[in-house]
């Protein structure tokens, strides 16, 4: 079963890349927040990539640029889209995402996430016990507005701002808490379904490391989400900091560190349900040409339900159109 979805999400990759490689590149584009497209030695090509969530960003911290923006004066960007895999311990997640901006400054996206839980449910099933189901799903709905272009109001210092509304739809975990008789609603689980609030700045500088771009990343999120989603919202809301820094070698390359606060909205449920941890990860990306990039993903992500996902490695491919 998980064979074939690893061989599912190659095919896609391989279908979406043969045709872009093929095709080549478009002209370089300047780099994220500033206004114009001339072609440069240090264009960042198609930077930012597009988060798990479904937003501009990494793999799971977003950016406050916007990708694929359009030229000056567009009413509509072209839309990007992303695939994402990743195993975390013996649970495995699939993503697809795609996003659009409106008037350069407005970001519209949506991502599908499928985790595989076939361990949790095994586990569940010797206890006696039965989820009803090896999988959840999550719908992300995404809008975000860019307040403050980069480099604003005269001052070379000034970041990118972007606040971002985020609506999430969890199919599975309703279902599971009731074949539990109520065994996730002990814990606080309170809702399959919940918003957030993000805040996200971002500042890139040209020539910093070796004559060569690091674009910092910081930012707050307001959540009640267990697993950003993928175990349903408790009752307490918090705030917390995610922040990522990227750094271009060369114009093909990207290494990115990303670090993700979580605070769990669920009590402790181990050894079914583990306390969640913050995430950290490590990313080398390879820009094939200005439409498409490959995305290597090393990182910690704690417990993922009844599985620790130290390490957790993946895969991220992202396309604009």
């Amino acid at each position: 079963m998980l064979r074939t979805r690893v061989l599912i999400f190659v095919a896609i990759v391989l279908a979406v890349s043969f045709p872009v490689l093929a095709q080549g590149s478009r002209t370089a584009r300047s780099m994220p927040g500033t206004a114009t497209a001339a072609p440069t030695s240090t264009s960042l090509g198609p930077l930012p990539f597009q988060t798990i969530e479904g937003v501009s960003g990494g793999i799971f911290v977003p950016s406050a640029y916007l990708a694929n923006p359009g030229p000056q004066g567009a009413i509509f960007g072209m839309p990007s889209i992303a695939g994402h895999y990743l195993n975390l311990g013996s649970e495995n997640l699939f993503t697809v995402g795609i996003t659009d901006v409106i008037w350069r400054r407005i970001e519209v996206g949506y991502a599908f996430n499928y985790l595989d839980i076939s361990s949790m449910d095994d586990y569940v099933n010797k206890l006696g016990g039965d989820l009803g189901r090896d999988n959840v799903m999550l719908h992300h709905f995404n809008v975000r507005g860019q307040i403050i272009e980069e480099n604003s109001f005269g001052f070379s210092w000034m970041p990118a701002v972007t606040v971002g509304v985020h609506y999430k739809v969890n199919d599975g975990i309703a279902s599971m808490n009731r074949d539990t008789g109520g065994f996730f609603k002990a814990l606080d689980y309170d809702s399959p379904n919940g918003w957030e609030a993000t805040l996200t700045t971002s500042k890139t500088f040209p020539t910093l490391a070796w004559g060569r771009p690091v674009i910092f990343t910081s930012g707050l999120r307001v959540s009640k989400a267990a697993q950003i989603g993928l175990f349903g919202f408790g009752d307490d809301t918090s705030l917390t900091y995610e922040s990522s820094v990227v750094y271009m070698p060369t114009d093909k390359i990207a290494l990115a560190y990303e670090y993700r606060m979580k605070d769990d909205p669920y009590d402790n449920g181990a050894p079914v349900y583990g306390k969640e941890h913050s995430w950290y990860a490590l990313e080398a990306s390879y820009l094939v040409n200005d439409r498409l990039t490959i995305s290597g993903v090393f990182g910690s992500f704690g417990n993922i339900g009844n599985t620790q996902a130290d390490p957790g490695v993946g895969l991220q491919v992202k396309y604009e159109f």
